[in-house]
């Protein structure tokens, strides 16, 4: 079938902003749902969508995914051919902290919005899993065969019940999903609560930066653009399949210590941090690396930018926008 109106819950965050542009200019209708939840400021995800507020192929709702009514109206209203699940409650830590919140909007959020394409009868999805499902995984780079039994967050457990309840509807439904495992997304318009741009504000204003541990953590960091391609090349796994049901890791390939890491943004801003270490915190993983082989033969991933040139695009799109 031919794919050519999208619904992106989350849609006016950085993920899904970064998306939308990029399907608006591949001439797909877009529908985005987000509920402009206060984990951040507002503003900063209506500044997210400004460049393609106007376009005709362009539609914002206000909304919450648990929202049953309204889900039903959107689909009702919209002859929508496929889903892409972005909205979450993000963040590890704070998952800690608020762990039924979590599991409200990760796991029932998720079913609500299941049942509404059950009723609606669209039946592709695409939906925004976790590295953090791997846990403290022993074996590198991970694997989408690996065991994932043992998540040590409620925010990791929380995405490990989503791809099972998506592979529930996948059997009894006959949907078709890929639950796309993103890992460590940076890039311009990254959420304020992330490293990268907690470590860039830290640097520009002077304040010392907290590290955690003694730097030698890692991440398989993946830049934004890359993801987009993964998931609009799922998009094209979906149109010319069926019966599908995969697991995917989106990565860099190419994890980088946390110690290098900070050493690379003090060689792109030419500054200099100012540093506090501070103990592990609990539900964080100590590295991930993504196994990105499966990625590169079902749907032709093949991310492009390195960690550096990253960062430097970050940095550009920093001092523009730093307020």
């Amino acid at each position: 079938m031919s794919i050519n109106t999208v619904l992106v819950t989350g849609g006016a965050g950085f993920i899904g902003s970064n998306l939308i542009e990029y399907l608006i200019k591949k001439n797909y209708t877009v529908i985005s749902l987000d509920n402009y939840d206060e984990f951040y400021n507002k503003h900063i995800k209506i500044s997210n969508l400004k460049n393609i507020s106007n376009s005709n192929s362009f539609t914002s709702i206000e909304g919450d995914i648990r929202n049953k009514e309204l889900l039903s109206t959107i689909f009702k209203n919209n002859d929508i051919d496929c889903v892409i699940h972005l909205a979450a409650k993000a963040g590890v830590r704070p998952s800690i902290l608020n762990p039924i919140d979590y599991y409200d909007v990760n796991v029932n959020g998720l079913l609500c919005l299941l049942e509404a394409m059950k009723d609606g009868k669209v039946n592709k999805l695409i939906n925004a899993s976790s590295s953090s499902v791997y846990g403290n995984n022993i074996k590198v780079p991970y694997s989408e065969n690996d065991n994932i039994d043992f998540p040590i967050s409620p925010y990791a457990a929380s995405k490990k019940a989503g791809e099972l309840l998506n592979h529930t509807y996948h059997h009894l439904n006959n949907f078709d999903v890929i639950n796309l495992r993103f890992f460590t997304v940076f890039g311009p318009r990254q959420r304020p609560d992330l490293a990268i741009h907690k470590f860039f504000k830290n640097i520009y204003n002077g304040t010392p930066i907290d590290i955690y541990g003694d730097g030698s953590t890692s991440r398989d960091y993946t830049y934004i653009d890359d993801i987009v391609q993964g998931i609009c090349n799922s998009i094209n796994y979906l149109e010319n399949g069926s019966n599908i049901y995969e697991n995917i890791n989106l990565g860099g390939n190419s994890p980088i210590k946390l110690g290098e890491l900070i050493e690379l943004i003090e060689k792109v801003t030419n500054k200099v941090f100012k540093k506090n270490y501070m103990p592990m915190q609990p539900g964080d993983v100590n590295k991930t690396y993504a196994d990105i082989a499966k990625a590169k033969k079902l749907i032709n991933y093949t991310p492009s930018t390195s960690i550096e040139n990253g960062l430097i695009n970050f940095k550009n799109w920093y001092e523009e926008n730093k307020s």
